[in-house]
C-alpha cells in the first residue's frame, strides 16, 4: 500500500507519488530475495489491492495460508450452488439499504429466504408497507431501492422476512423507557426503533431452524446497548441451535462477529469470519484482489 502524500498538495505534483511507488517496488524487490514462496494468510485485507496483497504476483509462487483456505471453504458453502445445503437463509442487518444493496442483490440470487433486519428494516417498512416509523433511521438513498429489491426477490421466488414488532426508545442510549410496538401500531412520533421485538425474534428463530445453511451479516438492533441487544442475541442463539443440530451457521464478519464475541458464542456456530470488508465483498459476489493474485486459488 502506497500512502497518500501530504494534505493540500496539488494533484499535478505527482512526483512524490511516483517516488513512493518506486520505494514500494524497492521494498518488495528485497523481499523477493528472502524466499521462494509467498503465503497470504491475511483474509481481512484480501479485498484491498495493496502491494502486500498483489505486489508479489508473478515474482514467486503465491499460495493461500490455512486461514484464507478456511474462510473461502466456509463461504463456498454459501455461494457455490453445488456445495450449499438447502434451504439456505441469508440474514442481512445493519443501518442502511444503500450500504448492503449489493449483498442483498447477490443473496437474492443464492438464498431461499432472506431476513432483513436492523436499521434498514425501517426504510422497507415505511416505503413498502406505509408503516409509521417515528424518528427511526430512514435511508433516503436506499428508499427507492427497497421496492425494487422486494420485487426482485418475488420474481426469484425468494421469501423476504421482515420484523413484525420493535423495541423503541426516545433517545439513543441504553437506560430509558422502552415501548414495544407492532407493525400494525407503527412507531409513534418522538420514538425510534432500536431492536426487534419478541414476535420478530420467534419468527426469525423459526426461519433459521427450518434451514440447513444460514449466513448472517449485520445486527438486528443496537446490540451495543444491553437493553436493545435481545434481538441480535436471539438471532445468534438460533444460529447456534441450528449448528448444534448439524446445520451450517456462518457469520460474515463485522458487527455480527463482534456480537458473537460479546456473548462468547464464537465456538457455538459453524464458522465466524475474521474479515469485515472482505467477507462483505465476497457476499456481494466480488472477486477479492488478494485472492485473485494467488496461484492456487486464482
Amino acid at each position: 500500500h502506497v500512502p497518500p502524500g501530504p494534505p493540500g498538495r496539488p494533484p499535478q505534483q505527482g512526483h512524490d507519488a511516483e517516488a513512493r511507488c518506486r520505494q514500494a517496488r524497492g521494498v518488495w524487490a528485497l523481499r523477493w530475495r528472502l524466499g521462494d514462496v509467498y503465503v497470504n494468510d491475511a483474509f481481512g485485507t484480501a479485498h484491498r489491492a495493496h502491494s502486500s496483497m498483489v505486489g508479489v504476483q508473478g515474482k514467486m509462487a503465491c499460495v493461500a495460508g490455512l486461514l484464507v483456505q478456511k474462510e473461502l471453504t466456509a463461504f463456498r458453502q454459501v455461494l457455490d450452488p453445488e456445495l450449499v445445503q438447502r434451504p439456505l437463509t441469508a440474514i442481512v442487518g445493519g443501518a442502511k439499504i444503500a450500504d448492503k444493496v449489493l449483498v442483498i442483490e447477490n443473496l437474492i440470487e443464492k438464498a431461499d429466504k432472506l431476513i432483513l433486519c436492523g436499521g434498514m428494516a425501517y426504510t422497507f417498512m415505511k416505503v413498502c408497507f406505509g408503516m409509521q416509523i417515528g424518528k427511526s433511521l430512514f435511508d433516503k438513498n436506499g428508499a427507492e431501492l427497497a421496492p425494487k429489491l422486494l420485487e426482485k426477490a418475488k420474481s426469484k421466488g425468494v421469501e423476504i422476512v421482515l420484523p413484525v414488532d420493535w423495541a423503541c426508545g426516545q433517545e439513543f442510549k441504553n437506560e430509558q423507557e422502552i415501548k414495544m410496538v407492532t407493525k400494525e401500531e407503527g412507531i409513534p412520533d418522538g420514538w425510534e426503533g432500536m431492536d426487534c421485538g419478541p414476535k420478530s425474534m420467534e419468527l426469525f428463530r423459526e426461519v433459521v431452524l427450518s434451514s440447513k445453511t444460514v449466513v448472517w451479516n449485520g445486527p438486528a438492533g443496537v446490540f451495543e446497548f444491553d437493553n436493545f441487544s435481545k434481538g441480535t442475541k436471539a438471532l445468534l442463539e438460533a444460529v447456534a441451535e441450528l449448528t448444534q443440530k448439524g446445520g451450517r451457521g456462518i457469520i460474515g464478519g463485522g458487527d455480527s462477529a463482534t456480537a458473537a464475541a460479546k456473548w462468547n458464542m464464537e465456538d457455538k456456530v459453524h464458522f465466524v469470519s475474521t474479515g469485515g470488508g472482505a467477507s462483505l465483498e465476497l457476499l456481494e459476489g466480488k472477486v477479492l484482489p488478494g485472492i485473485a493474485a494467488l496461484d492456487d486459488l486464482a
